[in-house]
């Protein structure tokens, strides 16, 4: 091994004592920033009081701040309210009659149906639409109601059942219809009203009623309908008047809505929820297509503002005892959803999408008469309807029709079992149609009818197939 010279030892001592230095300047320099993370006691004790001074100090200043910590810890339990943009109070005062009559002059069914009552009148009508209902029964094979019913009850041996299942109860509902007014015309409306209806329920025979139901102590219902049974000028005497004289009884008011933004109406939900009317309302779907299709355009908006608006009263809201339901409908022909289902469906719709909130739901077959019976017939759709109808017959629905417990009282006094017989012009102690019969002013109490037979005739399928229409 060759040895390194003097000089090269030197040169090679001198870089080692160079990197040896380098080296401990290094050490030290990481030695002293450990240092400065580990600091003694004294110091650590200083910091911390520091920290605890200048939280105390924030605190101090937050108490200047009002609201600063009043929020709950349990986040998990707060929520959002309902940006009532639905609540429509430019609408308030605004009548929707004038949209509804231009819409009718474009309707192409409601003005061959206005035609047709111009030119036959409303008892040749009825006697058209009821040949039309027969002929297509017949082509099913189908005899009479009561004679179906009858064979219905011998097939399911219904033992426990009277021999004549439709007889008369004592009556519970009295129902007045004061008038085929209304704001809106809806395509399925089974009464045909609209704003060129002017047909209105007097103040005599609004007080002859009112003395009927004194004199009717097995009444628990004053069922008040129409047309916009609000838009009759008797409507607040006939509510005012029957609270004073049964307290007890439960007013309804069938509501199509709209009507509370009518002008002159701005005071309509005060009186409602003075005289605690039970409020039930049409509503045919959740979504605005279906509603505007069924009851005309604009009407999904202002349904849902004047729902609102009954909301802000108190009504559908639990506790309050303010009664607001709703009512559905098919668009077409078809049977309703199962009512429990789709009153879980609505609540869900209405309270996430409106905040709206509402009692319970009611769902309604559509009845094959008047104007659902037109629009049926010139769809070439009501041999499959009455099918449908009579398919679904369902024997157990009888029990709690109607007619069996209700009076119904037309505009004009006229007295029938129900609200369908009475648009037809199926009268208590008559055989004819829209001619005769008894009317209230021969009468002194409801019980007074018990010995009058019930008129069924074959539109009363629609009120027993499914879960019933009653």
């Amino acid at each position: 091994m060759k040895m390194a010279s003097g000089g090269a030892l030197c040169s090679l001592f001198a870089l080692t004592r160079q990197g040896q230095r380098t080296l401990f300047t290094q050490q030290n320099k990481c030695t002293a920033a450990l240092g400065a993370n580990r600091r003694p006691a004294s110091t650590q004790t200083q910091l911390m009081s520091t920290s605890s001074s200048s939280e105390n100090k924030k605190i101090e200043k937050n108490r200047d701040l009002p609201d600063y910590g009043t929020t709950p810890i349990e986040v998990d339990q707060i929520r959002l309210e309902k940006i009532k943009k639905w609540r429509r109070k430019d609408l308030d005062g605004k009548s929707l009659i004038e949209d509804t009559m231009k819409e009718l002059e474009t309707d192409v069914d409601f003005q061959l149906t206005a035609k047709a009552l111009r030119e036959k009148g409303a008892q040749r009508m009825s006697l058209e639409e009821r040949k039309v209902r027969r002929r297509a029964l017949d082509a099913l094979g189908v005899p009479d109601f009561k004679t179906f019913v009858k064979q219905k009850m011998v097939e399911e041996d219904t033992s426990t059942r009277t021999v004549d299942v439709i007889s008369r109860k004592d009556p519970t509902v009295f129902q007045l219809n004061i008038g085929l007014y209304c704001n809106q015309a809806c395509s399925h409306c089974h009464v045909e009203s609209s704003p060129q209806r002017q047909e209105m329920m007097s103040v005599e025979t609004a007080t002859k009623c009112l003395e009927l139901l004194k004199n009717s102590p097995s009444v628990t219902t004053l069922d008040i309908t129409g047309g916009a049974p609000e838009l009759n000028d008797n409507f607040r005497l006939i509510v005012r008047l029957a609270r004073e004289m049964r307290p007890d009884v439960d007013i309804i008011d069938r509501c199509n809505l709209t009507v509370l933004h009518e002008p002159g109406q701005e005071d309509l939900v005060q009186f409602l929820k003075e005289h605690r009317v039970h409020v039930i309302a049409s509503l045919p779907c959740y979504g605005e297509k279906n509603v505007n299709q069924q009851r005309g355009k604009g009407v999904f908006d202002r349904s849902i503002s004047a729902l609102l608006m009954l909301n802000e009263a108190g009504y559908g809201v639990p506790g309050s005892g303010l009664e607001l339901d709703l009512v559905y409908n098919p668009l077409g022909a078809f049977l309703p959803p199962e009512q429990a289902k789709l009153e879980v469906a609505y609540k869900e719709r209405l309270d996430q999408d409106f905040g709206v909130v509402f009692n319970q739901l009611y769902t309604m077959t559509n009845m094959p008469v008047k104007r659902f019976a037109d629009f049926l017939h010139r769809r070439g759709e009501l041999k499959d309807y009455m099918d449908l109808l009579v398919r679904n017959f369902n024997l157990d629905t009888t029990d709690s029709l109607m007619c069996r417990d209700t009076v119904s009282i037309g505009y004009d006094g006229k007295v029938f079992d129900c609200d369908f017989n009475q648009q037809l012009g199926y009268g208590l102690g008559t055989d004819k149609v829209h001619e005769g019969g008894k009317t209230v002013f021969d009468i002194e109490t409801l019980t007074d009818l018990k010995d009058d037979a019930i008129v069924n005739d074959n539109h009363c399928f629609g009120c027993t197939a499914g879960m019933g229409s009653s």
